[in-house]
């Protein structure tokens, strides 16, 4: 582990070193104030972990005690972020930024992200919400031309609607390029209703569909569409011992010249969205897609989770339907999903 120790003049000066140098997943170890000469000053001691995946890959397994370090780790960085909330001074905002901001708290927007909202807003004077919103939330529109990987992966958590997002993004394919030869290779066979929701529209629509629930007939069924032009996986969920990573390392899916689409909700709690971040972290080009649009009330999560993973919102879902029930994302479609609930193709 890496280990220093960090002073300012206040509490959010010392953050601002921490995630500079160490970056956001830094673990606060220890912290103090004290006065220096007449001066305040506020101490901070931070580590990080630069080995965390190479331990849970070589071994399969966390360090001991993590899971209550981690624990303890969450509840100091709320405490600490209660703290810097009340130094937000709105007046220093325009009316239009200042109501803003509250809206997105009010939606759920974490106080970390508000924070990093406030800070950008002050950085750009003349800038609107919405341009400092855009380069925390990017946007990648699901299409042939954006996504040009062979190989796309549908992971996520069972029921949030995976395998009928990858049937959508094969018609979706199918409706750009008609001529395109589609594959499906389901690896979440032990689920009789999405396999044979997935069967059933692959022969439906020409899409070459096979079942590989090892490793071995993972191998069978990439040798066997090697000629099809795009090639989507449905993983199944991942159990809380698991990651994406060790899944793909124990199926032999190493191939490079692919995009892994991390399908959510955003009806899921704080500490959920996490763990399913941690859960089906990707390596390469990823997104996310929106799910079950229809079914949430509020949509501040996106937002949070943009943040924390790093990743493009390719796609907004919703409805039980499979056709006409997708949209690739736009940042005019996000901002109107998160500031007026509309979702995309229906009224406000």
């Amino acid at each position: 582990m890496q280990v220093k120790t960090f002073t300012g003049a206040s509490s959010q000066e010392v953050l601002a070193q921490i995630k500079a140098e160490l970056g956001p997943d830094a673990v606060i170890l220890s912290d103090r104030t004290y006065r220096k000469d007449g001066v305040v000053y506020h101490e901070v001691t931070a580590g990080l972990e630069r080995n965390a995946q190479g331990i849970t890959a070589a071994s399969g397994e966390m360090p001991s005690g993590w899971g209550e370090w981690h624990k303890e780790w969450m509840q100091i960085k709320d405490q600490l972020f209660a703290l810097m909330k009340p130094a937000i001074q709105m007046e220093r905002l325009t009316p239009r930024q200042r109501v803003a901001l509250e809206y997105l708290q009010r939606e759920g927007v974490s106080d970390a992200v508000a924070v990093e909202l406030y800070k950008r807003l002050l950085a750009e004077p003349g800038a609107s919400v919405l341009e400092c919103l855009c380069g925390m939330v990017p946007v990648k529109g699901w299409g042939s031309e954006a996504w040009q990987q062979r190989f796309h992966l549908l992971v996520g958590p069972y029921g949030a609607g995976k395998t009928s997002t990858g049937l959508r993004f094969a018609l979706h394919v199918r409706q750009q390029s008609p001529e395109a030869r589609i594959a499906f290779i389901n690896t979440d066979c032990l689920r009789g209703n999405g396999r044979l929701l997935l069967r059933h529209w692959a022969e439906l629509s020409g899409f070459s569909y096979m079942e590989a629930p090892d490793k071995a007939a993972l191998q069978q069924a990439l040798v066997a569409t090697a000629a099809a032009d795009i090639v989507f996986v449905d993983v199944p969920g991942l159990a809380r011992e698991q990651d994406l990573t060790g899944w793909r390392a124990e199926m032999g899916l190493d191939m490079e010249d692919v995009a892994t689409h991390l399908v959510l909700s955003p009806f899921c709690d704080p500490m959920q969205m996490r763990e399913f971040l941690r859960r089906y972290q990707c390596s390469g080009e990823g997104s996310i897609v929106w799910s079950k649009l229809d079914e949430a009330v509020s949509f501040g999560h996106i937002v949070n989770v943009a943040c924390a993973a790093g990743l493009p919102v390719s796609a907004l879902s919703f409805g039980a339907e499979l056709k006409e029930s997708l949209t690739p994302a736009t940042e005019p479609l996000v901002w109107r999903l998160i500031f007026k609930r509309q979702i995309p193709g229906r009224t406000a």
